[in-house]
Formats: C-alpha cells, structure tokens, sequence
C-alpha cells in the first residue's frame, strides 16, 4: 500500500525521507520536545536519520505509521505524528505526536492529530477501520492532555510506573478515543 498523505488547510503530512535529516535532528535534539518522550535528546545528526528509518519500517512492516508534519506555505518540516504501533487484531493503536517549540499554541498539532483521527477513524489506513486509539501522556505533560481531552479523548486512568526510559521510572496517564465516541462529535471538531 502507498503511503497516504494527507492535506488540512495550512498542513501536509507526509512520509519522512533522508532529506529531513537535519529538520529531525533539529526537532528530537531540542530538550524541550523531549522533556516527556521516551528518548533522550540526540547529539548527533546520524541518529536523526536512523530515527526515520525506525518511523518508517513500522509503516513497512505494517505495525504503525509515523507522518512529518510540514507547513502548506513553506514546505518546512515543523513536527511528526502517527501511530506508535497498532494491533490489526485488536483494532486499536497507540498515537504520538511533537512539534518545535516556536509553533506551540498555534493549533498545528490539533490539525495533524484531527486529521490522523479522521484518518484512522474512517478506514483508510492499511491497519483497517480502528475502533480505539490510545494515547499516554506523562503527569506534568499539560498541553498534551489539554490537546487530548479538546480532541474528545477520556482519562481513563494512572498505570504507576508503567514507563522506564532515561533511567527512571514514570507514571503514565492513559487516555483513550472509541470510533463510536468520535463519529457522534460535531462535525466542526473533527476536521
């Protein structure tokens, strides 16, 4: 199956190629973005070529898929989202999402997400139609869980220790959107 792109009003998200190399690089050394993520800031270009083709192979092996989030105007390379891992089986999945730090609070990550869901909900992905997409957010992560719950995700809980990576232990909130959830909000709210 061809990667599928998808277009919003001021976005294009796209499949992430070597030429973003140094975008990524820029985006997952920036300790800002990977304050609640599960990796620690890279130090060195190659790494970020090394982390699109991780994000790649799951959309080739068919176990998530993992989108650049691009500016309409410009081009510019200003974030990822995507689903960490889904379950055919199960038909559910695991979203995640980051962008730069300058364009927070500008709407653009609820247009990609939005626009994943829509995706994801009307089955169009290779995963099939999804009826659950779950996402964890570490407590403290506020704009993320604000950003989940405006999106008509639902707390549905606190796994203590659940996560382990740069050496410690955290917390994760989980949150979670049912298709049926999603197919009776208003149409405004999901585009």
């Amino acid at each position: 199956m061809e990667f599928p792109e998808i277009t919003t009003s001021r976005l294009k998200l796209v499949r992430l190629t070597s030429d973003d190399v140094r975008d990524v690089f820029t985006l997952f050394s920036d300790e800002k973005v990977i304050k609640y993520y599960d990796l620690g800031a890279l130090t060195q270009v190659p790494q970020a070529l090394s982390l699109i083709n991780f994000f790649n192979s799951r959309y080739d092996s068919n176990t998530g898929i993992r989108w650049g989030i691009r500016l309409k105007e410009s081009n510019r390379l200003i974030g990822t989202c995507g689903f960490n891992s889904w379950s055919l089986k199960m038909k559910s999945a695991e979203i995640g999402y980051d962008l730069i730090p300058s364009l927070w609070g500008y709407g653009y990550a609820n247009e990609a997400v939005s626009a994943v869901l829509n995706m994801a909900f009307s089955g169009k992905l290779s995963c099939g139609m999804l009826n659950r997409i779950q996402a964890d957010t570490i407590p403290g992560n506020d704009a993320s869980e604000s950003l989940l719950l405006k999106l008509g995700f639902v707390e549905e809980g606190l796994r203590r220790e659940s996560g382990y990576w740069k050496n410690t232990f955290h917390d994760l909130k989980c949150f979670g959107l049912l298709e049926s959830e999603y197919a009776k909000r208003p149409l405004a709210e999901t585009c």
